[in-house]
């Protein structure tokens, strides 16, 4: 194993032009796909201070503290890069739903329109 390999420096995450990375978030237990979003500079290191899963918002331009209105938080057990530090993957212990529609994941649908995940909420009562 080369130096590289065996880790121990920080990765340096490459935010691109827009300043923003996608990041999933995943169940750390199950390994479920809950949903994806994007991170900021700014996103990424509140995350890192405070445990808990933070985004960019792009249609509202501002820092989304997940579950912040709702309470449906995640903590982040740990934050992992791909290999060209251009995406990261949020291992997280998810708090009721991730999604705004009310399912425990943004991927409840198949493409063919079947439901497959669970609602877990009623977001008229949370929204």
């Amino acid at each position: 194993m080369s130096d590289a390999d065996r880790g121990g420096d920080a990765i340096e995450v490459d935010f691109g032009d827009d300043g923003l990375v996608p990041a999933i978030a995943q169940d750390a237990d199950s390994g479920e796909v809950l949903m994806l979003a994007y991170v900021s500079p700014e996103a990424l290191d509140r995350t890192r201070e405070t445990g808990e899963a933070h985004y960019y918002s792009r249609s509202r331009d501002e820092l989304w503290h997940k579950g912040g209105s709702s309470g449906h938080t995640q903590a982040v057990r740990e934050v992992r890069v791909d290999c060209d530090a251009d995406t990261l993957l949020y291992l997280v212990d998810q708090n009721v739903g991730a999604c705004h529609t009310g399912h425990r994941s943004c991927f409840h649908r198949t493409i063919d329109g079947e439901r497959v995940g669970e609602r877990v909420f009623d977001p008229d009562e949370v929204y």
